[in-house]
């Protein structure tokens, strides 16, 4: 009796003898291949040892499996990356052309694997890994469903263009970019990408902010954790010489509608002159976030303008303010009432020569606080708003106005829409040093009084004033960051000799500018 003779029907396992062809039981043919076990994991047929017959047409593209992964219950046998990778070995894989370019041919054959060995680990998963065998063509164990972007035997096709996403989310990466060490498509999970959390990642791929291991999307998504990434203007910061600003996203609002400017520059008698702009975005206009940093731009690119030739500050005030209104009216739509035109309010201060100069439209706010907190902190702005309205008509009280449902409903804006703009300008003359705050209703509504500000605001806020404004940003989002936070400081340095008990004496005040 032959080694190879079967003993007994695969089938029935009844009895056989010597030149039995069929089960004298079942009726089995004896000399067909046994039946593939549905719980091994084998391929349905044995991998050759040379390059087979041309591939079979793909199955039916299923959901489960992925891109180039094998689907729950199946798996691939033997089966290494598409050409133009990397090994099977842990190395991360490395492009090395553009798809048209790569050419399926065969590598060297793999040693024939004993039965029961299981299937040759693959890389991480490749988008265009498929199921490819040894030399490009072996087949993938029965009812294994392809993914939604794979092919069948091929790294691509016509009807169906395979994937290569790399971490930026570019659909098809220019020719010579590379994986970083370590990394995986976006399809890996986080342990696959093989670095720590916070480790540096391939060139032209930003990392989370969440999970530090994956990237980010064109989208502002995470490709491994989803987590959506901070927009550039969520928060920001500047500090220029004595001047700092602050802005921040705030926790309710999905993106920042407030823009500030700082700056600095010289006056003719070569004295300093520092500038800042806060603008706030009306939520109910369209594109209030470009309004704001129309009005900013234009406002501080003004004054840096008019104040080195000689202008008056309240003079160049004004000036500016026209300004940033004339930037936010061209930014209306070309028919009018197709929408509601962009629009925001405006703050802003300048110290030269002695002088505090503010200038604001809305209800955006300066506040005054001195460095020594025993002297008087004031507010120094009027809102254009319901509240202040009521309030200076004598009808209602501050705080029952304020707690009105109406009370922050403008009067006063800058926009193609607004009423007869009416820019407001003050010139103070403190006699003893201090901080100018400048800020939007994001965090004044958290500090409404002058004297709550001056207990928010750090004591060393004249000489640390980017610290001071984080602090005061910090201090409305601990309060439930409601809307958008934006903070300027401006420190003053008084040039008379403090006098005791007196506080910041106001300049006779002029008139505003004619209006435009």
């Amino acid at each position: 009796m032959s080694m190879h003779r079967l003993s007994g029907c695969p089938s029935c396992s009844e009895p056989l003898e010597e030149g039995d062809r069929f089960c004298g039981v079942c009726g089995y043919a004896v000399t067909a291949p046994p039946p593939a076990d549905p719980a091994a994991d084998h391929p349905t047929i044995p991998l050759p040892s040379a390059p087979p017959a041309p591939p079979a047409p793909p199955a039916p593209p299923a959901a489960a499996g992925g891109h180039g992964a094998p689907a729950p219950g199946g798996s691939h046998a033997a089966s290494e990356p598409a050409p133009g990778w990397g090994s099977v070995a842990s190395a991360a894989p490395t492009l090395v052309g553009e798809p048209g370019g790569w050419a399926l041919t065969p590598p060297e054959a793999e040693p024939e694997r004993e039965p029961g060995n299981g299937p040759v680990p693959r890389p991480a998963p490749a988008a265009a890994a498929g199921h490819d065998g040894p030399h490009g063509a072996a087949t993938p164990p029965e009812g294994t469903p392809w993914g939604p972007a794979e092919h069948a035997y091929g790294a691509g096709g016509d009807d169906q263009p395979a994937r290569y996403d790399l971490p930026g989310g570019t659909p098809t990466p220019p020719e010579g970019t590379t994986w970083g060490a370590g990394d995986a498509p976006y399809e890996t999970a986080a342990p696959a990408h093989g670095a720590p959390a916070g480790a540096p990642q391939a060139a032209g791929g930003k990392t989370c902010v969440a999970c530090r291991t994956g990237y980010v999307d064109t989208d502002g998504y995470c490709e491994h954790c989803g987590h959506a990434q901070p927009r550039e203007r969520d928060h920001l910061e500047e500090e220029l010489g004595s001047v700092a600003a602050v802005s921040d996203r705030g926790l309710r609002h999905h993106r920042n509608e407030d823009a500030f400017a700082v700056a600095a520059t010289a006056l003719p008698d070569g004295s300093a002159a520092t500038v800042a702009i806060v603008c706030d975005g009306v939520s109910s206009a369209s594109r209030p976030d470009e309004a704001s940093a129309a009005a900013a731009a234009a406002a501080n690119e003004s004054l840096l303008d008019a104040l080195p030739r000689g202008a008056h500050p309240q003079e160049a005030m004004h000036e500016a303010i026209l300004a940033a209104a004339a930037a936010v009216n061209a930014l209306a739509p070309e028919v009018p009432g197709a929408q509601n035109a962009p629009a925001c309010t405006l703050v802003g201060a300048v110290v030269s020569g002695g002088l505090l100069t503010i200038g604001w439209v809305g209800d955006s706010r300066a506040y005054w606080v001195p460095d020594d907190r025993s002297a008087l902190s004031r507010r120094l702005t009027e809102d254009d708003s319901w509240a202040a309205q009521m309030v200076a008509a004598g009808l209602m009280g501050e705080a029952e106005a304020y707690a009105d449902a109406r009370a922050h409903a403008i009067t006063g804006w800058l926009g193609a829409d607004a009423y007869d703009l009416e820019p407001h300008t003050a010139v103070f003359k403190p006699d003893h040093p201090g901080v100018v705050v400048v800020c939007t209703d994001g965090l004044w509504n958290y500090a409404e009084a002058a004297r709550d500000m001056a207990q928010v605001l750090p004591p060393d806020a004249a000489a640390r004033p980017l610290h001071s404004a984080q602090v005061l940003v910090g201090h409305a989002l601990d309060g439930g960051g409601h809307d958008n936070v934006t903070v300027a400081l401006v420190p003053f340095a008084a040039q008379a000799e403090p006098e005791p008990g007196s506080g910041p004496a106001e300049e006779p005040q002029a008139e505003a500018s004619p209006r435009a």
